[in-house]
């Protein structure tokens, strides 16, 4: 949940409350509908295989197709590579501090956890970190109170449906689609092979596995609506906290946006803002190379601790790239490929689909014509809002 809420997300949100002030809460509710059916599916497919998104594609599909589809999970990394690490900066600028010199610092940081697989200390420090931005949202929402804001804003202009894109882009993020299938086959498998694999019957071992995965995707599912539900409130908070920006054109400059907390922080707002969007987007960096760099791996039958130049080869652009964008473009540009994820959804999307409703592949799992009829529904739903955000 609280890398889901990444950088990106609180900018968007952000954004969003800085330009509509309450106006499309009822936009980021009903984007629970979508999220979770995307979600859902991508941890059904891990509960039921055991295996992350990549691996069961070259389980079950040709080496040559395995290999195309690695592709938009290759595009997926470097765009969300670029993005987090677009957020470190806007982070850092709230400090004034040089990003030529410190980007690069925060990229070796990166690699050095990632190579090193030192997650544990990492994940509670930034989740920490992370946490403490959305309670000063919090906070600044309960010391500037509820306004009389309408929750409602449907006058359709470019700038409307160009945001309502962007909040679709910050809340269905590709990279967790990988990780959730990863992580919870992962998890998963542990546990089966720690509680029940031991057992000597295999009689015994097929009905408890059994009403192990029916116990297992239950409980998957209870957590995914639970965070889909907490994801999308903490989108909330933050568009209703930062409504009392006036931005002076369309979006609001970093200058606004570190002004933001300021009901609680005082002067101090551009700092705890700064740090809490690093926290955020370190986090999310940390699990984008546990998640879809992961499908990479997994899709072309490499071990997982080979994939060290990968992390290198997709990360190195992104840094170079945050580093030639003038900072006045960084929040133009953070929106902008926030709108660019819609559309890097759709190859891991129609992919996991695909996967979810293939019974050979999920046996008694697989996605019920009902489910189906959801999931395709949130992909169109996502979709179309891209294209209207170009329109």
């Amino acid at each position: 949940m609280i890398a889901d809420m990444d950088a990106s997300s609180t900018i968007g949100a952000a954004e969003t409350g800085a330009i509509f002030k309450y106006g499309l809460i009822w936009f980021m509710i009903l984007l629970i509908i979508p999220l979770y059916f995307v979600q859902e599916t991508s941890g059904r497919i891990g509960v039921a295989t055991e295996k992350g998104l990549g691996e069961v594609i070259r389980d079950n599909y040709s080496h040559k197709i395995a290999v195309i589809t690695t592709l938009p999970m290759v595009l997926t990394d470097v765009v969300t590579y670029i993005i987090e690490y677009l957020g470190i900066a806007i982070g850092l600028s709230f400090f004034g501090v040089p990003i030529i010199f410190s980007l690069p610092i925060f990229y070796i940081i990166h690699l050095a956890i990632v190579i090193r697989r030192k997650y544990g200390v990492t994940e509670s420090i930034l989740v920490a970190v992370s946490a403490f931005l959305i309670v000063a949202f919090m906070a600044t929402l309960v010391v500037r109170g509820i306004k009389p804001y309408d929750p409602v804003y449907l006058v359709p202009s470019p700038t409307f449906l160009f945001m309502l894109a962007v909040n679709v882009g910050a809340v269905i993020m590709p990279f967790m689609l990988f990780f959730q299938a990863s992580a919870t086959a992962e998890k998963v498998s542990h546990v089966r092979k720690s509680n029940i694999d031991a057992d000597i019957s295999s009689d015994t071992k097929t009905r408890k596995r059994s009403r192990f995965t029916q116990i297992a995707i239950k409980s998957m599912r209870m957590e995914t609506l639970f965070g889909a539900v907490v994801s999308e409130m903490l989108m909330v908070i933050v568009e209703m906290a930062m409504s009392g920006i006036n931005p002076d054109m369309d979006f609001a400059s970093i200058p606004e946006l570190s002004k933001g907390l300021s009901a609680i922080a005082g002067v101090y707002s551009p700092y705890i803002f700064g740090v809490g969007l690093i926290g955020a987007a370190f986090l999310a960096l940390v699990v984008i190379s546990l998640g879809s760099a992961w499908g990479f791996m997994e899709a072309l039958g490499i071990k997982r601790e080979k994939s060290s130049i990968v992390y290198i080869l997709e990360s190195l652009p992104a840094v170079i790239i945050a580093l030639i964008i003038p900072a006045a473009l960084l929040i133009n540009t953070v929106l902008d490929l926030l709108v660019v994820f819609v559309f890097v959804l759709i190859g891991p999307g129609v992919l996991m689909g695909v996967i979810g409703r293939n019974r050979s592949i999920m046996g008694d799992y697989s996605t019920s014509r009902k489910g189906e009829i959801a999931y395709w529904a949130s992909m169109i739903f996502v979709v179309v809002f891209g294209i209207l955000a170009l329109t």
